[in-house]
């Protein structure tokens, strides 16, 4: 009897560039817009599911997640025709997890009622702090009882499956604030099914990277994020990710298929893609974006863009053997021995000699037996994760 082979699977990520107003940390591609814009640039991305969908017939999506930006800003029928438009053109899996960005103050009732009529089945809401002084430092356009409102809406509309962002070593931030915010979060009732904490990061092209603002220090950063786990910990939360902690039952099905490389093909400006080992992302330049998919003649500045795919990449087999281990490495469940084996025919331990138990001699590695399934998994310590950048660079070829 001929085994039947299991259909490819897909992750699907959706980019909205609008905004109320850029925050000073942040350096993703986004800008305010007006209604007009918006319309086109919806316009442009059903174009665009349309006529790249085909390629991926043979596909049943996972996931869907739209990102920003703040994709909660579009009117809530826009987003409905993207989602009619994905279950038009693809496999979309019953159980398919449908997420959105939300901002808190950039919904009402109505447009959430209408979110969940189109699928949506998960929100993803940026606090980033509970106390305002902190908000204000990192130029948020709400309050915290924007947040409060914001997710009372959401219960209120029936979802029972939403993130909260929350962000540390926060300009003026102290331990004290960073568990108030959290002590806040974990009184909602339901509580949040997931929580995402961050640490800020300064990134070039930023407000803050030109005027830096006073944050905490090293170690106080270090506190935030064990307070942070122990006390998610302590709540039932499990920690899956260095960042990301869910209840049982609600890890993030798309941001894991990032980290455990498996195929995502992202659709609108700048969006990025993994198919098959080779990544691709689309062009930031949304005149050149509007040419191709809406016909539309405007001049492009920049000769050096043709098309609409840029950075086109084939993975070598070290770059897939690199991404294995410092993307794997971020899970908390590590890396499989034997899945490396698979994929490579070769151990990790053959082609990166004395790194593992070099780490696991200081206590930033361990390595865990599963006998019952013939696996072996590598994964950060504690201390590990404090320094897992350094870890991490030890198993990039160059």
């Amino acid at each position: 009897m001929i085994e039947k082979r299991k259909p490819k699977t897909l992750g699907v990520y959706i980019h909205i560039p609008f905004c109320v107003r850029k925050c000073l940390y942040c350096d993703f591609l986004s800008a305010p817009a007006g209604e007009g814009e918006m319309e086109r640039y919806i316009a442009a991305i059903i174009r665009e599911i349309k006529e790249e969908s085909a390629n991926y017939k043979d596909r049943i999506v996972e996931s869907v997640f739209l990102g920003g930006g703040t994709p909660s800003l579009l009117p809530a029928e826009s987003v409905a025709k993207i989602l009619d438009t994905v279950f038009d053109c693809f496999h979309v899996e019953e159980a398919c997890e449908i997420s959105i960005e939300v901002n808190p103050g950039t919904a009402t009732l109505e447009k959430f009622l209408t979110l969940k009529k189109s699928g949506v089945n998960r929100l993803s809401i940026g606090l980033q702090s509970a106390i305002d002084s902190e908000l204000n430092a990192l130029g948020r356009i709400h309050t915290s009882k924007d947040f409060f409102d914001t997710y009372a809406l959401a219960v209120k509309t029936g979802f029972d499956n939403i993130n909260v962002d929350l962000m540390s070593a926060i300009p003026g931030q102290t331990l004290e604030s960073c568990a108030d915010s959290l002590k806040k979060v974990l009184r909602l009732q339901p509580v949040p099914t997931h929580i995402s904490s961050y640490s800020l990061i300064i990134e070039e092209g930023t407000f803050f990277y030109e005027n830096t603002p006073v944050l905490p220090d090293e170690e106080c950063e270090r506190e935030m994020y064990h307070m942070t786990g122990d006390y998610l910990l302590d709540r039932g939360y499990r920690q899956y990710e260095i960042s990301n902690y869910a209840l049982p039952g609600y890890e993030c099905a798309h941001n894991k298929r990032y980290w455990t490389r498996e195929d995502y093909v992202g659709f609108g400006i700048g969006a990025a893609s993994l198919i098959d080992n080779e990544r691709f992302n689309n062009t930031k330049n949304i005149d050149c974006y509007y040419n191709y998919y809406l016909g539309e003649k405007k001049e492009v500045t920049d000769l050096s863009i043709v098309g609409v795919k840029e950075s086109r990449q084939k993975l070598s087999v070290q770059e897939q053997m690199e991404e294995f281990m410092f993307l794997g490495l971020r899970m908390m469940q590590g890396v499989s021995c034997r899945k490396f084996f698979r994929i490579f025919g070769v151990s990790i331990d053959q082609i990166y000699p004395g790194i593992v138990d070099d780490f696991c001699k200081k206590g930033l590695l361990v390595r865990k037996t599963e006998p019952e399934i013939g696996d072996e998994r590598i994964m950060l310590t504690r201390r590990g994760i404090d320094v897992s950048n350094v870890i991490m660079a030890q198993f990039l070829f160059s």
